[in-house]
């Protein structure tokens, strides 16, 4: 392990869900369809090099499920963002099958005890939450990215995750002792 390249790694995927999370959420509070289209973009490009930086962080330190949770993350943001150019509506398909796959990945990542308690909390919240979410879009329920109060109230607890990730990483670069 190289810990200067390690720590270059932890600032970008720091960077990653910074971008992740400020555009995310700007993307739901923009009243243009294309502005809220190109915020998601960038959020969903942020997410998908973070989470798969992870991946790879969390596989080399043997945490599988913590890395299947990040891979499967990046996985359900590509769909998702395969979907932001046809407009809410037209984005149904893609966003229900990501949130069934963010679910998925928060639980897998929380589960194990690698990260605090309070990260871990965070991320069985927005687990639970979009895990609803998935399962009324898949049910049929005329649901969108916007909709009040799921999957709306979910994103605040996916990006107080995203800050605990974030903390992890910048207090592991504080800690780390080069060699």
């Amino acid at each position: 392990m190289n810990p200067v390249r390690d720590k270059h790694l932890n600032v970008i995927a720091s960077v990653g869900l910074a971008l992740g999370g400020v555009f995310g959420l700007a993307g739901t509070f923009v009243g243009r369809a294309n502005l809220r289209n190109i915020a998601w973009e960038i959020d969903g490009l942020g997410l998908i090099i973070a989470t798969s930086l992870l991946a790879i962080k969390f596989s080399r330190k043997g945490c599988d499920a913590i890395a299947a949770g990040f891979l499967v993350f990046a996985i359900g943001e590509a769909v998702m963002l395969s979907g932001m150019a046809a407009g809410l509506e037209g984005s149904v398909p893609a966003f229900a099958a990501g949130t069934a796959l963010w679910a998925t990945a928060m639980f897998l990542i929380s589960f194990p005890r690698e990260l605090s308690l309070w990260v871990r909390l965070a991320g069985f919240v927005a687990s639970a939450l979009f895990f609803v979410t998935a399962t009324e879009l898949f049910w049929g329920q005329p649901l969108t990215p916007l909709s009040s109060p799921l999957p709306f109230y979910g994103y605040p607890f996916l990006v107080i995750t995203f800050i605990g990730w974030i903390w992890t990483l910048l207090r592991e670069n504080r800690f780390a002792t080069p060699q």
